[in-house]
């Protein structure tokens, strides 16, 4: 039966085995955890070792433990330096370390030896080594280690602003940085000195380790604090001091005669009564004021946010609402939103909202659809500390770096049915506490409330988009058949002007048809007048010269006018064959000479190259003057206000066999938001009363009868130019 003096080891040995199983279970992803594991084993057999020594039959069996428990336990020294170099994120002079672990692999060839440990001392607490003359060096050694550690953990806590982090500091230092205090003070026995073993009560800085383990997750491994637990290991070590005191009282007052009365059970049972209940119910107090000294009630908070959200119909003012409602409860350091802005179902686009900053920025470089895929599928709150785990994948290890310089703990997903809504990020509380288990439930229902606030704001905008969608759509119904009846107005308008037009070029060419006979019968008297008086004034001058170059002139007009007639009756000629042979410049020609009066007095220069020889086309003469007459016109009428010029060009493109007729002038040239529409029927960009808007119209389906093509560039302010490609009578 194990004596009051292997009570402290047993604690400690107890209390070891728990952190190691515990790290076991939840903490060996990183190197941290793994050295910290490996901390945890060797003192395990360090105190485990202890235990069989105090407790020896005798001295050779308590030297042969100490000796096989030593072959491990040196490597505690090293180890211990390994695991602060790392928790610490010590970069430099790590090669301390590797000579650490070198230093003590050439220790361990004395450790079997006399060098190392001589022997075993009978203490009154029991069996315990004496050391060697080699011994110091592993002691001394061990001693420098730990006060190394400490101090680099006091540079460290000095530097660090993030309060979190320094809260975990001081719970390591007190904790392993004590106990390694108090274990390198067992130098004393072992040199002799007959005092208890100090670094037995390891047990009580690895108790305010455990402290700090639970309540700041010191080691990384997402343990959240649930009171209830620590409630039920304080009762068991409540239960455990019970049950020594009981084995304390029976060794003590077994030799007195009391023992054996009912009277000393039953005082010992009301003592147990009137101290124990006490005592559990302190401690409990100690943990809420441990655990919760910035308690909130958590009924009020999600009551009071249900109250406010459950009439909010705007997504953002719901935002807002909720990192209130947190702030103020938890009094986190920041805390962010990422509202999902779509509203029809399509990929996420989240816009970024922050507690008393309004929108913020976007996430930059950082993808947050990978985030947001793996909230999607895990649906439960994620630690940045899980996500930097090296067996996560690598975007998922990048959106962790990105949390963790954004300040951010933990991320919820805002979840309706299959829909991500939002997606809330976490950061430290203002006192540098973590997040207890209460914590996660009440930020899991909010988050959950919201959820649905966010999906009911939602419908509610689609239902009053829809309203505004309806009324538009009938605005535009209304609309389109007022202007479907104006244009209905203005189409029969204009094709009662088209057959009016129609039925005057009908009559201009019957009355051109009528004048041909009598100015030719004009044109013959006077060129017979002429020959008359010209023969009369060879025998003697009896006719004055200037009567006769009168007449020659009015001959010359005659003629002008009979030209005229003749190129209005081709032009005018209606009929559909489209077989006849015709010279493009005949046509333009022709053309020029019906527009003459209309430009003769208006000093607009017109330029003509036409090119001599050029291939026949197979077509129309009548219609084609129509194209001619029509582009021809519109020319004139673009550069009358503007003194410009116009320049006609006919020519042969003999890589593509086509004759080509091109009109360009230098006006003010074709808006860009009409080009679209100029060979549209009944597009006018001319008065009311001016044009029909058919004229581009017929040209460009004349054109494309003859299988040719009729195209226009035009630069604003500068120039326009039109072009009809015919193929040539050789091509066809």
């Amino acid at each position: 039966m194990l004596g009051l003096y292997s009570v402290p080891p047993f604690l400690t040995l107890c209390c070891f085995l728990c952190l190691a199983g515990l790290t076991l279970y939840r903490g060996t992803k990183t190197k941290t955890n793994r050295l910290f594991l490996m901390l945890c084993i060797l003192a395990s057999l360090l105190y485990g070792a202890i235990l069989l020594e105090f407790n020896a039959p005798s001295a050779e069996q308590a030297l042969f433990v100490s000796r096989i428990d030593h072959l491990f336990i040196i490597f505690l020294t090293p180890l211990y330096l390994h695991f602060f170099f790392s928790y610490l994120a010590v970069k430099k002079h790590r090669w301390i370390v590797g000579m650490a672990y070198a230093y003590t692999f050439v220790l361990m060839v004395f450790v079997p030896t006399p060098y190392f440990v001589s022997h075993m001392e009978k203490h009154a607490f029991g069996y315990f080594a004496r050391a060697g003359i080699l011994y110091p060096l592993f002691g001394f050694g061990g001693l420098a280690v730990t006060f190394s550690s400490l101090f680099l953990i006091y540079i460290q806590m000095k530097t660090e602003q993030n309060q979190t982090k320094k809260n975990r500091l001081v719970y390591v230092m007190i904790g392993f940085g004590v106990m390694g205090v108090l274990t390198g003070l067992n130098f004393l026995p072992i040199h002799g000195i007959p005092v208890y073993p100090p670094g037995n009560f390891s047990f009580i800085p690895l108790s305010i380790f455990a402290v700090g383990l639970f309540k700041h997750d010191l080691l990384d491994m997402g343990i959240l604090i649930k009171k209830s637990i620590v409630y039920s290991i304080l009762t068991a070590l409540l239960t455990c001091f019970y049950a020594f005191l009981v084995i304390f009282v029976n060794r003590v007052f077994t030799a007195f005669i009391i023992s054996d009365s009912i009277i000393f059970p039953l005082c010992f049972f009301l003592f147990i009564t009137f101290i124990f209940g006490p005592l559990k119910h302190g401690v409990q107090s100690l943990v809420d004021l441990l655990f919760s000294r910035s308690s909130y009630d958590y009924q009020a908070t999600l009551k009071a946010l249900s109250r406010q959200i459950v009439s909010l119909l705007d997504i953002e003012t719901i935002g807002g609402q909720l990192l209130s409602t947190i702030d103020g409860a938890m009094r986190v350091r920041n805390g962010e939103l990422f509202l999902n802005m779509d509203r029809k179902g399509n990929p996420p686009v989240f816009r970024r909202m922050a507690e008393n900053k309004g929108e913020m920025p976007s996430c930059g470089s950082v993808n947050l659809d990978i985030l947001v895929s793996y909230l999607m599928s895990t649906t439960q709150p994620v630690f940045q500390n899980d996500l930097a785990q090296q067996r996560q994948p690598k975007d998922i290890r990048k959106v962790a770096i990105w949390m963790q310089q954004e300040g951010w703990v933990v991320g919820f997903p805002l979840v309706f049915g299959d829909h991500m809504n939002a997606v809330l990020f976490m950061g430290e509380k203002r006192s540098g506490e973590g997040y207890t288990r209460d914590d996660m439930d009440l930020l899991e229902t909010l988050c959950s409330q919201s959820a649905l606030a966010i999906e009911n704001a939602k419908a509610y905008e689609q239902v009053e988009a829809l309203n505004v969608r309806l009324e538009e759509k009938v605005a535009e119904r209304t609309q389109a058949l007022k202007n479907a009846l104006a244009e209905k107005e203005r189409t029969q308008e204009q094709l009662i002007r088209s057959e009016s037009l129609a039925a005057i070029g009908q009559l201009v060419a019957g009355v051109a048809h009528e004048l041909n006979n009598p100015l030719a019968g004009a044109i013959s008297l006077i060129q017979t007048s002429v020959e008359d008086l010209e023969e009369l004034n060879l025998s003697g001058p009896h006719i004055d010269p200037t009567t006769i170059d009168d007449m020659k002139f009015a001959d010359k007009e005659l003629r002008r006018a009979r030209d005229i007639v003749r190129s209005l009756l081709d032009l005018s000629r209606q009929t559909d064959t489209y077989a006849e042979k015709v010279d493009i410049n005949v046509v333009v020609r022709d053309a020029l000479q019906i527009l003459h009066n209309q430009y003769k007095n208006l000093n607009i220069p017109i330029s003509n190259k036409f090119k001599k020889n050029l291939p026949l086309i197979h077509g129309n003469f009548a219609a084609l003057g129509q194209v001619v007459v029509n582009i021809v016109k519109n020319a004139i009428q673009s550069v009358k206000n503007n003194n410009g010029e116009i320049i006609i060009h006919t020519y042969h493109d003999s890589r593509e066999d086509e004759v080509v007729f091109r009109c360009s002038d230098k006006g003010p040239g074709i808006p860009e938001s009409i080009q679209k529409d100029i060979f549209k029927p009944f597009f006018t960009t001319k008065e009311v009363g001016s044009g029909t808007g058919l004229g581009l119209y017929i040209c460009h389906e004349i054109v494309k009868k003859h299988r040719g093509r009729l195209a226009f560039k035009s630069k604003v302010g500068k120039r326009t130019c039109f072009s009809v490609r015919l193929p040539a009578f050789s091509s066809i």
